[in-house]
């Protein structure tokens, strides 16, 4: 799956939820299909256990935020959690509208449920970078794993990749700068190709937390092919992700710029230049400025150019008729044409 766009012109798409759809399975489902249209090849959730994943100090914490929904981290993070029972509906969806179904377990509990379920791709958060003993896990897994390293210094994205690799086909590395949101002079967009170089065994892309759209063909430009962007019904909704995703509209123009980027790079073949639509209305030909008489050389004050409804040696051809000789009289006005000088190329 994600090896073939490794070397290929496609990119793959993910559009991020995250934990966007607000608690709501209803909401959930209806990210699959908004995103689906707008052009997502995955649609990413995530899946936390938190008593788990907390220490009870940190669970129980006191969670005064503005984007809090509850009294205490805890359960404002629990209200924002999807029901294990809801993941079946949402990978029925994903398949429904063709698109794949993916998801973080930022803990044990959490893969092993995501394992139960059967998902097409695990994503691994930048938090989790280093984290070797839950890679081991993933990659025992065996699913295709997408990798963010954000806040990752060198070795431990290496190492990181050689314990997935141990039981893992398929990775992306995606280079990721863990500030939300990201400023453009913050992308960093210079690295992609510096994980190209260092992790040729996996496919590299961009997650970016940037609240546009132009991160995605510069990224691609760099190498990156798999592209990972937050999304959100509503960018004025309460919670902390929302104010940096795109909305539907967005999404969409962040999909079909990356995949302008490849149809832009092969130049017009050499047999089309100059018979635009454009020419043929507009442009000027070869006139002469004054009369040119038979035997005459023909010099660059000779001639002159005209828009003419009948075509004849466009202008930029003047270069082929300097230095030619007339062989019969042109008047002064008269459209200079191949048969009336002794050089006939229209090369």
């Amino acid at each position: 799956m994600l090896t073939s766009y490794k070397s290929g012109d496609q990119p793959f798409i993910i559009a991020e939820v995250g934990n966007n759809h607000q608690g709501d399975l209803e909401i959930a489902r209806n990210y699959i299909k908004v995103f689906a249209d707008a052009g997502a090849d995955a649609i990413k959730f995530q899946t936390r256990n938190n008593k788990y994943l907390f220490s009870e100090c940190g669970y129980n914490a006191p969670y005064n935020s503005e984007h809090s929904f509850a009294e205490t981290y805890g359960a404002h993070r629990e209200h924002l959690e999807l029901r294990p029972e809801w993941l079946p509906i949402l990978k029925a969806d994903c398949k429904k509208y063709n698109v794949k179904f993916m998801s973080t377990p930022f803990d044990e509990p959490s893969l092993e449920l995501l394992c139960e379920v059967g998902v097409d791709l695990i994503k691994v958060a930048s938090f989790d970078l280093g984290n070797l003993p839950l890679l081991k896990r993933i990659a025992a897994a065996g699913f295709p794993v997408v990798i963010s390293c954000g806040g990752g210094k060198a070795h431990q994205i290496r190492s990181s990749v050689e314990e997935l690799l141990k039981g893992v086909k398929e990775i992306a590395v995606l280079h990721c700068v863990s500030e939300y949101p990201c400023e453009h002079n913050r992308l960093g967009l210079n690295n992609i190709e510096i994980l190209i170089k260092e992790f040729p065994e996996c496919t590299i892309g961009l997650s970016d937390h940037f609240n546009g759209i132009l991160s995605g063909p510069i990224a691609y430009m760099k190498g990156a092919r798999v592209f990972e962007k937050h999304v959100t019904l509503n960018r004025a909704w309460q919670g902390a992700d929302h104010g940096f995703s795109l909305e539907h509209d967005g999404f969409r123009k962040f999909v079909r710029d990356i995949k302008r980027v490849p149809e832009m790079m092969t130049p017009k073949h050499e047999s089309e230049l100059g018979s635009e639509f454009v020419f043929k209305k507009l442009g000027k030909s070869i006139v002469a400025l004054h009369d040119i008489q038979v035997g005459q050389t023909i010099s660059i004050d000779d001639l002159t150019g005209k828009i003419y409804d009948n075509e004849g040696i466009p202008i930029r051809q003047s270069s082929e008729v300097i230095g030619a000789t007339a062989i019969c009289k042109i008047s002064a006005g008269e459209l200079v044409t191949f048969d009336a000088i002794s050089v006939k190329n229209s090369a």
